[in-house]
């Protein structure tokens, strides 16, 4: 049984808001830690009504603070919106209140639109291109201090936060290989080249001072429930905000819809969206996931769980929760 973590987009649901989201988060966040969750993820997103995570190191803090053991991190924080500096002394301070149980993966994409990403860095001059280079940086300045070094992260020099290299294509997984640092993809939303990538990433990986061997996590979305009938239900919540996105009218969790029937176009894209999602009754979900981890061989799982109530999203995790101990290889 390979560990399994959260990946939490704070979803803000049609009637809801920003802070019920925020709330909602930390309540999960305290169950998946009780269900032996590994890991508690946060994703950086701009602009999307429907995602309150914005501010992610913010509401890493926020969940860190109230739980006790599971690690909480980003996922990702995407590196071209910030200065490397700003996002070492973010995460030095998270991993100096809450040592030993903060993760940084980074992602290269602006998490949002152009004019968004215009907005947030000023100007463009900071761009894809510069992601190894900023990655570089960062890791630098959270090394220990040596004398005569100008630019210190304080807090942060010093305290080897762990980095993770996030990605949906090739690119990240050369990158995450060259360097030695785990990677997680993103095959809950672009499953396309996941296979290919996670073979990319273990032939030319180079151990490094943080991992000897490659560490490949691999995103799912999860909708469970007690019934294959009420799971199928749930999903069109997830199938609506795909198909708003993907049209270019982003907004909140929209509920269920019993009656939704998609046309050709919609439905070819769900089916291949979704096409790393395991959903349907707990015997069901667990099959899928198992047959999952032994197909891409992943060491670990993130689990993303889009569903417009609470408390079904609650019962989602508590089905599909690790039932056994956790693998023996787990980077820190």
């Amino acid at each position: 049984m390979i560990p399994y973590s959260v990946l939490d987009l704070a979803p803000v649901i049609e009637g809801g808001d920003a802070s019920r989201a925020l709330r909602c988060s930390l309540d999960l966040a305290r169950h998946a830690e009780k269900w032996g969750y590994r890991r508690y993820w946060l994703a950086e997103h701009h602009g999307m009504p429907g995602i309150a995570s914005a501010a992610t190191a913010v509401v890493i803090g926020h969940v860190a603070a109230g739980t006790s053991t599971i690690r909480v991190g980003s996922g990702g924080i995407m590196l071209p919106n910030h200065s490397p500096l700003v996002i070492a002394e973010q995460f030095g301070t998270l991993e100096s209140l809450f040592p030993g149980r903060i993760d940084l993966g980074l992602g290269r994409a602006p998490g949002t639109d152009l004019v968004t990403a215009r907005a947030l860095r000023r100007n463009l001059e900071s761009d894809v291109d510069s992601f190894p280079d900023d990655v570089l940086e960062l890791m630098a300045y959270f090394r220990a201090s040596r004398p005569g070094q100008a630019v210190r992260a304080v807090p942060g020099a010093g305290l080897e936060v762990p980095i993770w290299i996030l990605g949906s294509s090739l690119y990240g997984a050369h990158l995450a290989a060259a360097l030695g640092l785990p990677y997680a993809f993103a095959s809950h939303f672009a499953p396309a080249q996941l296979l290919h990538a996670i073979d990319v990433y273990r032939s030319e990986f180079r151990p490094s001072s943080q991992l000897a061997r490659p560490y490949v996590m691999a995103g799912v979305n999860v909708i469970a429930a007690d019934t294959d009938r009420e799971a199928a239900l749930l999903r069109t919540s997830l199938e609506q905000a795909f198909v708003n996105l993907r049209s270019g009218r982003p907004g909140k969790l929209p509920p269920p819809s019993p009656g939704i029937v998609w046309g050709p176009h919609e439905r070819a894209m769900l089916d291949q969206v979704l096409s790393c999602a395991a959903i349907g009754s707990p015997s069901t979900v667990r099959r899928w996931l198992n047959d999952f981890a032994a197909r891409t061989g992943a060491d670990e799982l993130i689990l993303a769980s889009q569903i417009f109530d609470h408390d079904a999203r609650l019962r989602s995790y508590e089905i599909a929760a690790p039932v056994a101990s956790e693998a023996e290889r787990i980077p820190a």
